[in-house]
């Protein structure tokens, strides 16, 4: 139960935060640590965090103010990017189940002046809009999670317009074509650059096919859990790779090696799986009681066809106990002797990517930025990834007094009990209009769709 003293001092340790990040907002010219600090609590007091949204409820502050500090202010993200990975690595890494997660994530947008916009590939659609993509890092260990890095995707309109990158403030080296895989594996090597501690990276299947991807994580010795299709080749047993035979009178040589034996998809590999090849298991407990999977292991050979040899890495299938039509494929690089339950349990811990973006933009405002430029963009993400830094830290250190503590509760309780501009009376019916519109919308809705033919 939450009492009285667990409120006063989680209200305390906000200050101390915000004291602590302090020294990373003073510039020569000015010092910004006070509107950082309100800024930070803006992000978790405001229902929308825009520039007005925060302004209207957080104490001594302005529309303007936010506005230069994220959009002109000259402090660099960088260092604290650097020191809040240090922070998050001292709360959740070093642990068996540490682990660096990659996700993108879209952020739907009008227009064609926000940096990066363009029409392409919205995962929380499931279609093409007009929206920014960024590539996130996540350090979980499956209770604590943090975002401790980011990377926004410029689509090739941006990077091969120079006068759009120009406007936009984006700096020259930043100004070339990077896929997503590229830009995860940046946040892969500037994690392991700062000190984080983590036993393996995990990615979804938009990453998994990406073979050049998986190639390089192996080569610097990162263990990696990466999703795949349904229609992943593999071999089951070592092929061969050389030139083929050339028979005479046939042409030319051939120039381009080829594999000795033909691929199997793993769909197609699962469907041979006998009964005594699956491992019945209980990963965790979840809101509809323990999740328990059928989960079946097999050393695999993939090859990209360029590399000199093939690689031989783990298939871990999972399969949902009720369904056994839902199924999901997994290629990792973990030595052949790793435990069946370890497998699964890693490749579960991806759950958790979507709970990180689902707090970040429901309580911490990732989504209701202001921000046009490329400045302004990485300002306000960061001031989003310290909010949750702070919410994570909170929730570790008050577990054993409270173990259901959310996001949430730690949002609720910051915005009633640090200081609050009175909202005042026009803003209050401004409000109060808004929602009743809102209300009168929804049923004006419901009326035109329940509403009964007319007869021709």
């Amino acid at each position: 139960m939450v009492s009285g003293s667990l409120v006063e001092r989680i209200a305390g340790a906000f200050g101390a935060f915000a004291e602590r990040y302090r020294r990373f907002f003073a510039t020569r010219a000015r010092d910004n640590s006070a509107v950082a600090e309100r800024y930070l609590q803006g992000l978790t007091q405001a229902r929308e965090c825009t520039f007005e949204g925060m302004a209207a409820v957080v104490a001594a502050a302005c529309p303007q103010g936010f506005q230069h500090f994220i959009s002109n202010s000259p402090w660099d993200h960088e260092p604290v990017l650097a020191q809040l990975s240090c922070d998050a690595d001292m709360l959740v890494g070093g642990k068996p189940e540490s682990c660096l997660i990659i996700d993108e994530t879209s952020f739907i947008k009008q227009g064609e002046r926000s940096v990066g916009v363009a029409r392409q590939w919205s995962g929380r659609l499931g279609k093409v809009d007009n929206c920014q993509v960024a590539v996130f890092a996540v350090l979980s260990d499956g209770r604590q999670n943090a975002p401790i890095d980011m990377r926004l995707y410029l689509p090739r309109k941006w990077v091969e317009d120079e006068a759009r990158c120009e406007r936009a403030g984006v700096p020259p080296s930043a100004r070339q074509l990077k896929s997503k895989s590229e830009h995860a594996l940046d946040l892969v090597r500037t994690a392991r650059a700062r000190g984080v501690r983590f036993q393996w990276v995990g990615v979804d299947a938009g990453y998994g096919k990406e073979a050049a991807f998986l190639r390089a994580l192996d080569d610097e010795q990162v263990e990696f859990l990466a999703d795949v299709q349904r229609t992943q080749a593999v071999w089951m047993q070592r092929p061969e790779i050389a030139l083929p035979t050339r028979r005479p009178g046939q042409g030319r040589p051939a120039t381009k090696r080829r594999a000795s034996t033909s691929t199997v998809t793993v769909e197609d590999l699962v469907r041979s799986f006998r009964a005594e090849d699956w491992t019945r298991l209980t990963l965790r407990d979840s809101t509809r009681g323990p999740l328990r999977v059928d989960v079946a292991c097999r050393r695999v050979w993939v090859w990209d066809g360029e590399e000199a040899e093939p690689r031989c890495w783990q298939l871990i299938v999972r399969r949902e106990v009720g369904s056994p039509t839902t199924i999901k494929y997994t290629l990792s690089n973990a030595p052949a002797e790793t435990p069946v339950l370890r497998l699964a349990q890693m490749q579960g811990q991806r759950y958790w990517v979507e709970r990180v973006f689902e707090d970040a933009k429901g309580e911490c405002g990732l989504a209701d930025y202001q921000a046009l430029g490329w400045r302004a963009w990485h300002h306000h993400v960061t001031m989003v990834l310290l909010a949750m830094l702070f919410i994570a830290e909170r929730r570790a250190a008050h577990h054993e007094e409270i173990d259901l503590l959310t996001s949430r509760d730690i949002v609720e309780i910051l915005s009633e009990i640090l200081p609050r501009k009175a909202e005042g009376r026009e803003a209050l019916v401004r409000r109060i209009n808004q929602r009743h519109e809102r209300r009168r919308g929804s049923i004006r809705s419901r009326y035109r769709d329940h509403r009964p033919l007319q007869p021709v």
